[in-house]
């Protein structure tokens, strides 16, 4: 039953996915010099495509000892600063970046064959964009930030009678953000952007900032 269920995917795939609808070519003169304007083309043919989760991106860190970590959250801003995401600063992963602020996050689009790597250096941004973020969340989602000692270990009764709690204490109030959750921007330093091609010979091209501001755009093999 499995190998049939796996050679019906096949067959479907070409009309799920369509290769050459959302496939972008990419080559050194027809990327714009800007890495962030080249990011802003590839996630508005995401969004406008309507992929399932186009915000979504791996956010890999590491210990003060090299140790790795990676896990999944969503993207909620980008501009000419770098890229935004939200957590708890209580978290692993804002551990390792107090220790480490080194990181890199991708996107992965296989509708389009297409990822981009980004490597840069994280920082908090400012408590007045983290509090405009957090009041433009849903109730619940506010509420489970408060609820969530994230990374600790917890019982799934803990947890849902914490939000239980939570949600009467605060009924009919204002939710304040609270002062363990917030955002990051990731600095670019590195943008690397991989283009799936047939023969396996991909396309990547690599956006790499200088020390006087500029992008140098190369191309690797693949």
């Amino acid at each position: 039953m499995r190998g049939i269920i796996a050679f019906i995917l096949r067959l479907l795939r070409p009309a799920i996915y369509p290769m050459e609808r959302h496939l972008i070519r990419l080559d050194e003169e027809s990327v714009d010099p800007d890495p962030i304007k080249q990011f802003q083309r590839l996630f508005n043919e995401a969004v406008r495509a309507k992929f399932y989760l186009a915000e979504s991106m791996a956010l890999a860190t590491a210990s003060k000892d090299g140790t790795p970590s990676v896990r999944m959250v969503l993207l909620k801003q980008f501009d000419s600063r770098g890229f935004v995401f939200y957590t708890n600063y209580s978290s692993r992963k804002a551990k390792e970046l107090a220790d480490n602020p080194r990181a890199t996050l991708l996107f992965h689009w296989p509708e389009m064959h297409c990822q981009v790597r980004v490597d840069g250096t994280v920082e908090k941004i400012s408590a007045e964009e983290s509090d405009r973020y957090f009041s433009s969340r849903q109730r619940d989602s506010q509420i489970g930030a408060i609820a969530s000692p994230q990374s600790d270990v917890i019982s799934r009764d803990e947890l849902d009678r914490s939000f239980e709690e939570l949600k009467r204490a605060y009924a009919g109030k204002e939710i304040p953000r609270p002062a363990h959750w917030g955002g990051y921007r990731l600095k670019p330093s590195c943008l690397e952007f991989w283009q799936g091609r047939a023969a396996r010979l991909h396309d990547r091209i690599v956006y790499e900032l200088q020390t006087d501001g500029h992008w140098t755009i190369k191309r690797l093999a693949p």
